[in-house]
């Protein structure tokens, strides 16, 4: 056992120990800016201060009402219960990048080297695809379509070149290439009319969106919607609100910013730490925000102003989000 609900690889889940999440809780009245003026106080709680190396791709599962993510730096997949504060752990035998919930139960995981299902009770991997196995890459960001295919996306290991790609998994497990030249794999968000997918290369400093077909999974008619290139903020991960404008949690940024469909920036979410890296709408009724974050490289001296930068955090930013979708297969 490593910690309060922690174990091993290849072991299953034991009970959380209750009050761990709320050791350090620390709330901030931070602002909420518009494009268009005005400035409200919003309040920004850290709920675990777990701090995570690089916390990552939080994933609300309305059934269980917990919020899972990971550390990808930690090898770690994390479990919250916000009605009772249990808080579970499990330790993987490698980095794990991202994942999805399935309809059958457990998990289709992007862990570094390749894409595999994951057993929450028994710690078992099976393998799927390891389609990049003779590169410097990892896998990064993945979320499933509302058809049920499971889209994940590799990233360039020493973060300079654009080595990576983007790969689609359908519920019989046909694994397919669909974008090249990638450097790093951030956002995968779907309009609500399926009729659009928003992609984000952190590297470029861009969200791309693309015309959708739900049917096929194919995607066409590439063109930028968000450009932060030059500015030293890195789009990252991203999820979308029941009104469909996107909400990004921007690397570098201190920030949260919300923007319509067609890029427009609505309003900017002030945070206490330096680098969020995803966002995902959870609650029993879908209507609070919550937020990775990351140490990463910061110095002694930046954690000293930011103490709980690696933290899960809590928003509620006044509208709410819609039900992650699972992987079919």
């Amino acid at each position: 056992m490593l910690a309060d609900g922690v174990w091993g690889s290849g072991s299953g889940r034991r009970n959380g120990q209750g009050g761990g999440p709320a050791a350090g809780l620390r709330g901030w009245v931070l602002a909420v800016r518009r494009k268009m003026g005005g400035v409200r106080d919003v309040t920004v709680e850290c709920v675990v201060d777990c701090r995570n190396k690089l916390g990552e791709v939080p994933v609300w599962d309305v059934a269980e009402q917990a919020l899972y993510w990971v550390d990808i730096e930690g090898r770690l997949l994390q479990r919250l219960e916000p009605a009772t504060g249990r808080l579970d752990r499990w330790e993987m035998p490698e980095r794990i990048a991202c994942f999805a919930l399935r309809e059958k139960g457990g998990l289709i995981v992007g862990f570094a080297s390749g894409i595999a299902f994951y057993d929450l009770d028994t710690g078992a991997i099976d393998w799927i695809a390891r389609p990049e196995a003779d590169r410097n890459t990892r896998f990064n960001e993945g979320k499933c379509d509302r058809q049920g295919r499971f889209w994940t996306g590799t990233m360039d290991d020493s973060l300079a070149e654009h080595d990576g790609a983007l790969y689609r998994v359908d519920p019989d497990l046909t694994v397919t290439r669909v974008l090249g030249n990638v450097g790093i794999s951030n956002t995968m968000v779907w309009s609500l009319d399926d009729r659009s997918f928003y992609f984000a290369d952190t590297l470029d400093g861009r969200i791309d969106r693309f015309d959708f077909d739900a049917v096929s999974g194919n995607l066409s008619n590439r063109r930028p919607v968000i450009d932060l290139s030059g500015t030293g903020i890195g789009p990252d991960g991203s999820t979308i609100d029941t009104d469909g404008y996107i909400w990004n949690a921007q690397w570098d940024g201190w920030r949260l910013a919300r923007y319509s469909p067609d890029g427009e920036l609505d309003r900017i979410v002030e945070l206490p730490v330096q680098k969020p890296t995803s966002c995902m709408f959870g609650g029993a009724d879908l209507r609070t925000l919550y937020v990775t974050t990351a140490i990463w490289d910061l110095t002694p001296e930046q954690l000293r102003a930011q103490p709980q930068a690696g933290g899960l955090f809590a928003v509620d930013v006044g509208i709410g989000g819609v039900p992650e979708s699972r992987f079919a297969g």
